[in-house]
């Protein structure tokens, strides 16, 4: 695989419409590109997701190497719910946390993977374990499960193991955490004062919880620790990508970037030395979702950066190694089902069920199993849990 091509594979896009375009095609296949990520411009019906979902698809055979597409988007519930009805509408996050019930948080993320599955979506950035500590955080808000670390610990891998069980490649999000920024970091870089001591308190618990529980991937936050690498944000930082998470915590998966076009970096550093400065940091994949001359750009000075030598070429091999073998472990039927088979899955009656009881507060009839005691009475101890 010659290096554009390799590189190629770390980018994850976004496109502009409900079918791809000849430039669209043209530039997925000469660049060997990783994935998609699709969001509300590209979705309507269930066929038409699952007719785009096979035409990316396709285009896997004019590839050097046949590598299937990641398909990629946010689905968390409540307000980050891109797939409208007859999709199964599920309810935010916080919602699923209130009940405070893992076999509810596992089946909700079982089952909206199911939808996902089923229509060739095999990744989604979800779950979303920012720790909610400041209610004029408008940007997490109910997307968080609790203000209790110990909550959103608990529920963690009762997610991932939901989304593991549907086959939906799932991303713990957003590192180290995003639940006490004012900022949102699509207008401009949020810094932050809380230092180590109080990370590994608090907004790093329930991350420590998903590493441990074969989560697939991390998405890094564009937050500036000042107190901890005044550098720079931390997509751009070493010591939180390859020291914490490599080192610290023993993270094997992958670690994908947030968008790399949110104004939180756009603002602040030229476009051609983002990409750059993310894979330097040992981010793996680069998100690219709504500036459709970024990726181009990004292909081009990463290929000079290699020229140079400013990036690593045993850590570049290392990355793609790690997305080639998920792809070769999730995606060996990266082809969405027949239409006939989508139709009786989406939005069905068992899935309509469970959204409607966790809008109201009720645990759904035979889904109350062994639980843990509430981490606002003392930490839980490892869960055993039964799960349906």
């Amino acid at each position: 695989m010659n290096i554009r091509h390799a590189l190629g594979q770390q980018l994850i896009i976004g496109i502009s419409g409900h079918t791809l375009t000849a430039d669209e095609k043209k530039f997925l296949v000469e660049n060997n590109i990783g994935g998609i990520c699709l969001f509300g411009r590209n979705v309507a019906e269930p066929k038409q997701v699952r007719d785009l979902c096979a035409e990316i698809q396709s285009l896997r055979h004019q590839l050097p190497e046949k590598t299937p597409f990641f398909i990629s988007i946010d689905m968390e519930g409540g307000r980050v719910h891109r797939l409208k009805p007859p999709f199964t509408q599920w309810p935010a996050l916080k919602l699923v946390g209130d009940l405070d019930a893992p076999t509810v948080a596992f089946n909700f993320a079982q089952r909206m993977g199911v939808e996902l599955m089923s229509v060739g979506i095999n990744l989604d950035f979800a779950p979303c374990l920012d720790v909610y500590t400041n209610p004029k955080n408008t940007v997490i808000g109910d997307r968080a499960i609790s203000t209790n670390p110990l909550q959103v610990e608990k529920m963690a891998s009762a997610l991932i193991r939901g989304y593991i069980k549907s086959g939906v490649i799932s991303c713990a999000k957003h590192f180290p955490g995003h639940g006490d920024t004012v900022i949102d970091s699509h207008e401009d870089l949020p810094v932050e004062e809380a230092d180590l001591k109080r990370l590994n308190e608090v907004e790093l618990v329930p991350f420590k919880k998903a590493l441990r529980s074969r989560v697939d991937m991390v998405m890094t936050s564009h937050i500036k620790f000042k107190n901890i690498d005044p550098s720079g944000p931390v997509t751009f930082s070493e010591f939180f990508l390859k020291k914490i998470i490599r080192e610290e915590l023993k993270y094997r998966g992958i670690i994908v970037s947030d968008d790399l076009g949110m104004k939180a970096l756009a603002s602040h550093y030229p476009m051609d030395e983002i990409p750059v400065k993310a894979l330097q940091a040992g981010v793996d994949l680069l998100l690219y979702c709504n500036e459709p001359e970024a990726p181009p750009v990004a292909i081009e000075s990463l290929i000079s950066a290699v020229a140079q030598e400013r990036l690593n070429k045993a850590e570049l091999e290392a990355s793609q190694r790690r997305i080639l073998d998920l792809k070769k472990v999730k995606l060996l039927v990266p082809d969405p089902k027949p239409i006939e088979q989508v139709l009786e899955i989406v939005g069905q009656e068992e899935h309509q069920y469970l959204a409607d009881c966790i809008r109201k507060g009720i645990i759904p009839e035979g889904q109350i199993t062994k639980q843990e005691p509430s981490p606002n009475k003392k930490r839980p101890g490892t869960p055993v849990f039964f799960f349906n």
